[in-house]
């Protein structure tokens, strides 16, 4: 893939000056419909910083993607992926299989995986903290492998990008995952996936 994945353009732009608008709540939002644990994504991150994430996914909301993550998963595929772009108080983003590994490359959130991109998903769920969410281009049927956590809640995305689940554990882990510098927040040295699996 040679495009950029995440929030392209004006949305990106609208995304950081609402920013300032929303309070930081100090855990995981329980605002999701939840109809029974889904299977789990447990994120052993390692870098800067050290611990676990779990993620309950949500295959009743986008049953295609959370399959797409599993099999991902599944196949190993996670594993070394880098943090590539996170953005104090917005979201970090991960899961460029194809540009992510061994410590990221200047290509790093450019790539997807080996597997076809996805029909969009869209749902009346919000993008609260704690909520996961798929990356993509301008194009809304273009989501891969690439996946974000919220640090904060952001309503502008709501609608416009598929959330896949949210953290149930961990938090206090997404929330030291290492910054990057600049508006665009590309990582220097990055936190990684250090291994990723499904409990199902």
């Amino acid at each position: 893939m040679s495009r950029e994945r995440f929030v392209a353009g004006g949305l990106f732009a609208l995304g950081m000056a609402v920013l300032g608008g929303f309070a930081l709540s100090q855990s995981a939002t329980p605002a999701l419909a939840d109809d029974g644990p889904g299977p789990n994504l447990v994120i052993e991150v390692d870098g800067s910083t050290k611990g676990q994430i779990v993620i309950d996914l949500l295959p009743d909301v986008a049953p295609n993607h959370v399959a797409q993550i599993a099999a991902l998963a599944k196949e190993g595929a996670y594993d070394d992926v880098v943090f590539h772009r996170v953005i104090d108080g917005f979201m970090a983003q991960t899961g460029d299989v194809q540009y992510g590994k061994a410590g990221g490359s200047a290509e790093a959130g450019m790539g997807g995986s080996s597997k076809p991109d996805l029909a969009a998903e869209f749902s009346s769920l919000s993008f609260d903290r704690g909520v996961v969410g798929m990356a993509r281009s301008m194009d809304p049927n273009s989501a891969n492998s690439q996946f974000f956590i919220m640090f904060a809640p952001a309503p502008h995305l709501d609608g416009q990008y598929t959330i896949v689940g949210r953290v149930v554990e961990g938090m206090d882990v997404v929330d030291a995952i290492k910054k990057g510098a600049g508006g665009n927040g590309e990582v220097s040295a990055p936190d990684r996936m250090a291994k990723v699996s499904l409990v199902e």
